[in-house]
């Protein structure tokens, strides 16, 4: 069994934190690796529901989606309802048809800003890409080409300010950092032992107690 397949276990036997649903956020700079992680967590959980939150972003709303986030999505998954929420076209600029999102046993919610302070109380755990904003930016720099060039350069801004004043860092359960084969998953800044811990972290990987 290999580390994924031993954190999808372990995500699984967390209790429900938004309804019926175990709610896991995928934080990090962007650049990172949040969205790779997040497919391949979500392949070892049986095609576990990936919420990508540039699809609630917008150009002028980098990160003021938390309204569209709680009514569209959060409010109906606390219910056990299949969430519908309208993608934004980062291309055409608009948004455009309403897609999907049901109340699986997880539920992935992967995006700079994943474990903000409104999010996290429907939160069943935080995990962090355990790399630097410097280094993040480079690699997503390379990978939008030099059309995005000014893009970015707004964007460093931006989330440079949201983590200033939202940090979620200090509150991941686990960080997460990748190596040549698969990655280490290492305690994070709010991961105490106690009577109420369900994940711990044994052998470099994330077990069940």
């Amino acid at each position: 069994m290999n580390d994924l397949d031993r954190a999808a276990r372990a995500l699984l036997r967390l209790p429900p934190s938004c309804g019926p649903v175990r709610l896991v956020a995928v934080d990090g700079h962007a650049g990172s690796g949040k969205s790779t992680l997040a497919a391949r967590l979500s392949a070892a959980l049986g095609d576990a529901p990936v919420l990508h939150l540039d699809d609630l972003a917008t150009h002028e709303e980098l990160f003021a989606w938390t309204g569209r986030l709680r009514e569209q999505v959060l409010e109906p998954l606390s219910r056990g309802e299949t969430a519908c929420y309208r993608p934004y076209d980062w291309r055409l600029r608009r948004f455009g048809e309403a897609r999907e999102l049901p109340p699986a046993p997880v539920v992935l919610v992967e995006g700079v800003g994943a474990g903000r302070r409104v999010v996290r109380p429907f939160l069943a755990w935080l995990l962090w890409m355990e790399r630097g904003a410097g280094d993040s930016w480079a690699r997503g720099r390379r990978r939008d080409g030099p059309e995005q060039a000014s893009f970015w350069d707004g964007w460093t801004v931006a989330e440079t300010r949201h983590f200033t004043e939202d940090p979620s860092r200090p509150f991941a359960d686990t960080l997460v950092q990748e190596c040549e084969e698969g990655y280490d998953w290492i305690p994070g800044p709010s991961a105490t032992a106690g009577a109420h811990q369900i994940i711990t972290h044994s052998d470099g990987f994330l077990s069940v107690i």
